[in-house]
């Protein structure tokens, strides 16, 4: 007896985009697509008469997008797992995703053999981040956004916020003292704040947590 093959839709608004990864999927024996849509409007009227394993599914689409789409499809169809494939390296695009419900996240640029590691990987059951966000996105962060947990956001003060942007641009506290008009003891006062406040051990981690996660909410 023959297993059934696992089932696969594809939706890209692009044609070649949609051939070239049917292309590389059915090199699998054991992986069929069985069907295409070039939006979201159209990915979810298709699923009204097929039933995939796994959708694959592009973030920009017109009419109904990929985090619009994904939020309906894991309401309607929860057994459907759903992999995400995008030009978006933006984490808080990534971030939308994972909390609407996607369960992998896969940049079109990546390679060929990386699409098959990530389509095997959210088969089994498991979350997959692409290579070129890996390092900016922890499980916590994962669980966190799927889960709908409160995110927690910093609460700065105006003159806070001036410095750490200061931080991040890499000024020194002399150069900041300049631009702020207050005395470098008190910038290095505000730094060692916002070091605290972030619970940062030194302004290397601190410029690093401020640029990737692009969800924190400066008040």
């Amino acid at each position: 007896m023959t297993e059934k093959p696992y089932c696969i839709i594809i939706a890209d608004d692009h044609s070649l985009i949609r051939k070239g990864l049917r292309t590389i999927i059915e090199i699998e024996s054991d992986i069929q697509v069985i069907g295409e849509a070039g939006d979201g409007q159209e990915l979810l009227d298709l699923l009204v008469h097929e039933q995939p394993d796994m959708i694959i599914m592009d973030i920009s689409m017109p009419r109904i997008n990929g985090i619009e789409a994904v939020r309906e499809v894991v309401e309607k169809y929860p057994v459907v797992r759903v992999l995400m494939l995008t030009m978006h390296r933006n984490s808080q695009y990534f971030y939308n995703a994972i909390s609407a419900g996607a369960h992998g996240y896969l940049m079109k640029d990546d390679s060929d053999t990386e699409l098959l590691t990530a389509i095997r990987t959210v088969q089994s059951g498991k979350s997959y981040v692409s290579p070129q966000l890996s390092n900016e996105v922890t499980d916590d962060m994962i669980s966190a956004f799927r889960d709908h947990r409160e995110i927690p956001i910093i609460q700065l003060t105006d003159r806070e916020r001036e410095v750490l942007q200061l931080v991040v641009k890499g000024y020194t506290s002399k150069k900041m003292a300049d631009i702020l008009c207050l005395s470098p003891r008190t910038v290095d006062h505000y730094r060692a704040k916002l070091l605290k406040k972030f619970k940062m051990k030194n302004t290397v981690d601190l410029v690093k947590h401020v640029v990737r996660n692009s969800m924190v909410v400066f008040e």
